[in-house]
Order: structure tokens, then sequence, then C-alpha cells
């Protein structure tokens, strides 16, 4: 496989940090990979790799505006932030690089922005999968969040977060946690409108430790989506399954896109 790191244009001033994982002889549609609030292409760490080697398949990992090398955001952050990235942005950036069809793989704030794109982009979306995704606020999320912003006072989170956003850091960390503990933004968070649009075979994973989410996340999402929704709560994780169940995610999601989605193209 060839890694590839560029700077992606997309008019209206915007550039976005892309990674590029490519096969010689790739098969089927691009991963393409939606990191969460405090994430970024690194923080992925050996995941993509790992699954587009297990799948042949392309992969394509982006930070999106104000992340990494990206361009600035808007702040404060709108309520349609999260929206806004799935169906303007993502769409924006896949057709600048000319890829026809993907996969979705978002953690998170990237899950849910995967759910809009799903929802927005109809069969260019040959299968979902998100990790700890949110359709609108519930409060564990909202507590998660309060105890983030003490730790990132008292403790060396900010340091660790650093090494990864520089001298973005208090930006990503103030945009995130000032939006979310909006009321306002709160109450007009609902995502449930575009699950129904949703088409593509879907697989909805939440550890069953999640800190940042209720169960319910899951069931809801699977009930917005239909019968080509699977809902899987994970023993023994948390919020981020994929760095902790690392090996036992890339052999759960390569034997989804083989069964469900994707014969005679990832396998």
């Amino acid at each position: 496989m060839q890694i590839r790191d560029m700077m992606v244009p997309l008019g209206e001033g915007v550039e976005l940090e892309v990674r590029r994982i490519q096969q010689k002889e790739p098969i089927g549609p691009v991963l393409v990979f939606l990191h969460e609030s405090l994430g970024s292409i690194a923080l992925w760490r050996k995941f993509p790799e790992k699954l587009a080697k297990a799948t042949g398949c392309d992969a394509l990992i982006y930070n999106r505006q104000g992340y990494g090398h990206s361009s600035d955001e808007e702040l404060p952050r709108p309520y349609d932030y999260l929206e806004v990235a799935g169906h303007q942005w993502l769409p924006r950036l896949l057709d600048k690089l000319e890829i026809s069809e993907v996969v979705l793989i978002g953690h998170s704030d990237g899950g849910s922005i995967a759910l809009v794109a799903a929802g927005a982009m109809g069969d260019r979306v040959k299968a979902l999968m998100t990790m700890a995704a949110h359709i609108y606020a519930d409060h564990l999320t909202l507590a998660g969040i309060e105890e983030m912003a003490v730790r990132y006072r008292e403790t060396d989170i900010r340091d660790r977060l650093a090494r990864y956003h520089g001298n973005r850091t208090d930006d990503i960390f103030n945009a995130w946690q000032t939006v979310w503990r909006d009321e306002a933004f709160q109450a007009a968070m609902d995502f449930s409108r575009w699950l129904a649009a949703i088409e593509c075979p879907t697989m909805i994973i939440q550890g069953e430790n999640d800190e940042y989410g209720v169960p319910e996340q899951v069931t809801d999402i699977v009930a917005g989506i239909g019968s080509n929704a699977q809902g899987l709560l994970l023993e023994d994780a948390g919020h981020s399954p994929h760095l902790e169940k690392q090996d036992q995610l890339v052999d759960l999601l390569y034997d989804f896109l083989r069964s469900e989605s994707l014969p005679k193209n990832c396998n």
C-alpha cells in the first residue's frame, strides 16, 4: 500500500488535509474515515491501514476544517456544523478527488456526520459503519463533556492533545465544549430526519461502557434507518472501540463488508 498526504482545495477558501491509502490493485469502494470531536488523521492510529489491508480497498482519512493543517473553521460553531460537514463538505471532497463509491466509517461526531452523509448521498454510499455516533444530546454525553472540561484544566489532557493539534488545541477544545454545553444547541440537535433516507447496509456500534452516550443511541439509530441496519453493543469497550478492540473491530467490519454489503468487492 502507498500512503500519501496532501492538501485538497474545495473552494470558498477551504482546504482540507487528506491522507490516502492506495492499493496497487484496489478492490471495491473507498473506505472513508471521519474523526471524532477532538480527533485527527493521526488519532485513528493504525486502524485505517489495518482495515484497508484486510479488505483490499483504498482508504481516505481527512481532517475537517479547524483540525490539523486544514483551513480554519467558523467560530463559534453554528448549531448545524455537523450536518453541514456531512451534506456539503464531504460530498465536495469526494467530488474533487473523483471518488464515486464509498464506505463511510465514523467515530463519535464523525459517526453523526457519516449518518448525515449517508442520508444525503444516496447510493454513492455502499455501506456505513459508525462507532459511538449520536443523533441527539443525551445526559451521558453532556456529563462526559462537563467532566472533560475539568480534566482539561486540571490534568495533562491539554498537553497530550497538543501533540496532535499544536497551537490549535485550545480552539478545538473550546469550540467543542462550548457548542455542546449550549442549551439551544442541545435542543436543536436532532439528526433523525436523515436516517430514513439511508438505504445501504449499516452497522451501528457502541461500547457497552461508553461514557459519552446512552445505549438508546444505538437502538434509536437502527430503528430510524430500518431493516438494513444492525446494532451492536460491544462488550468491555468504551467510547473508542476501534482503539480499545482494534483487531476485533477490523475482523468485525471485514466480515460485515463481505457478508452484508459488498459481494464480489471487498472480499
